[in-house]
Order: C-alpha cells, then structure tokens, then sequence
C-alpha cells in the first residue's frame, strides 16, 4: 500500500510540476505570438480586441516594404559583421586565459584573477564616458573598430571558461607537456576539443548580447551606413511611429538570428552550464 501511494503522489507531483512548466513556458511565448501574429496585419488590425492570433488575411507585404522604408539590408551586414567578429574574439581571449589561470601557475595569479572578475560588478555607467573620450582621441568614433575594441574582452567569459578548465584533469596537461607539447599547443590541442560545452555556451551569451546592443552603437555609431539592426530599428520607430505591422515585422527579422543560434547550440549550451556551474 504505502509503495502503492507513494507512486501516485510522485506521478501527482509530477504532473503539478510539468502543469506549472507548461504555464510559465506558455506566458513567456505569449508576447513573441503576439509580435508574429501583429507583423502579419494592417496597422488598423493590430491592437483590435479580442485578439485575432492567425489573421483572416496574413499580410506578408510587411516583411517586403519593411526592406525598402530603410536600409534594413545595411543594418543587418553592420550587425551580422559586429557579432561575429565580437564573438570569435571572446572565444579566443576568454578561452586563451582561462587556460593561463586554471592550468598555469605564475606570480600573482589570484590576485589578477581576482582584479579581473572583479570589474564584472563595475556597472559600464561608471566607466561610459573614459570609454567614450579614449575612442575619440583614437578617433575612432564612427566606425566599427570602436565597438570591436570594447568587446573583445570579458571577465565573464573567462570565469566560465575558467571554471569549465578546472574540472579537465591537471594530468593532461602534464602527459602533453612530457609529449613536447608547449602551452600553447596544450590550449589547441587539448583544452579546446574538449571545451565544446563551454565554448557553444559563451558563444551564445556573446552572440545575444552583442546582437542585442543598444546603447554601444548608439553611443558610437552616428551615420547610418554603420549603424547596427538595433539602432535602425529605433530610427524606423521615430520615423513610422504608427506602422506598428512594420515594426513588428522588423522586430521578428531581428529576432531570427538569435533564435537560430540558440537552437543550434542548445544542446552544448545545457552541458556547459551543467559543467561550468556545478562544481564541488
């Protein structure tokens, strides 16, 4: 009896549990529904209540007219262009050292460490306008190199990668050093193939954060042939406030990359932050 009973309260827990998933899943959707079902409508249809979810007459000429009411192609090569770069750069930096402080040993190791994560509590406010007069005086305003310059370190992608290191076996690296390998070749050959989880999660951190900047360019990024996809957007909101049908076309075209992305490495992305966040 009490096997019994115990089976039908953990299947009744079980079922609370996916019922509670499911809810808080389906409130988290609910606004990107929403945005797709709006870029299919006229503008009149758009807030029309109650809420049409699949309209009668989809209106795909959004997803055209939204490519010629401005230089949205422009906006996404700036965007496409500034992630990608951003992000290989972060892998590279953050992975290289990482490998210097989780496998080598060397003077004042921790207390580097420690002044370099240290900075992640240092809000960018703080630190918004040194940025700013030392881009300039480099005169590099206006142009790409400024946001590539500011990005391509991070102190959290070091400590994750930092973290995912540290539970890889010292005695690799001992039995490659003994090889003849150099740190170098150890970090290539050794650290990286092993180190999938941790890249694919960083990567995915790195490509929506830079993808989804807004502030960085609009600081730096003056003249629309580089502007980036966020900033367009803003532009075509301040120009077509009432051409919601297109904002939210443009929205969802916005939001195609990072979906993409996401789903790519998902897989990874769970491992890594099983790998890098549970640690004894």
């Amino acid at each position: 009896m009490k096997i019994g009973s115990q089976k039908r309260s953990n299947a009744v827990s079980r079922v609370v549990i996916y019922a509670v998933l499911i809810l808080i899943t389906a409130l988290m959707l609910i606004p990107f529904i929403w945005m797709l079902s709006a870029s299919l409508k006229m503008n009149k249809d758009v807030f029309s209540f109650p809420i049409k979810w699949i309209p009668e007459n989809p209106r795909w000429k959004n997803y055209i007219d939204i490519w010629t009411k401005i230089p949205l192609l422009t906006f996404v090569k700036n965007s496409t262009k500034l992630t990608i770069i951003v992000t290989l750069l972060q892998l590279f930096t953050s992975s290289f050292a990482a490998y210097a402080f989780a496998k080598m040993n060397f003077k004042g190791k921790n207390l580097l460490f420690l002044g370099y994560i240290a900075t992640i509590a240092v809000p960018w406010q703080a630190y918004m306008v040194p940025q700013f007069m030392m881009m300039r005086a480099w005169h590099l305003n206006n142009t790409h190199l400024a946001i590539i310059c500011l990005q391509a370190f991070s102190a959290f992608g070091v400590f994750l990668m930092k973290q995912f290191y540290e539970g890889v076996p010292s005695e690799l690296c001992e039995a490659a050093r003994i090889d003849g390998l150099t740190e170098y070749g150890i970090w290539f050959r050794v650290m990286l193939p092993l180190s999938k989880p941790a890249l694919s999660t960083l990567t995915i951190f790195t490509f929506v954060s830079t993808w989804n900047d807004f502030l960085g360019p609009l600081i730096y990024l003056t003249r629309d042939e580089v502007k980036t996809i966020q900033i367009g957007l803003r532009m075509f909101i301040r120009q077509y406030s009432a051409e919601y049908g297109l904002i939210m076309a443009a929205s969802v075209i916005a939001l195609i990359p990072v979906l993409i992305i996401f789903l790519a490495l998902q897989k990874y992305f769970v491992q890594g932050v099983a790998a890098t966040g549970i640690k004894g």
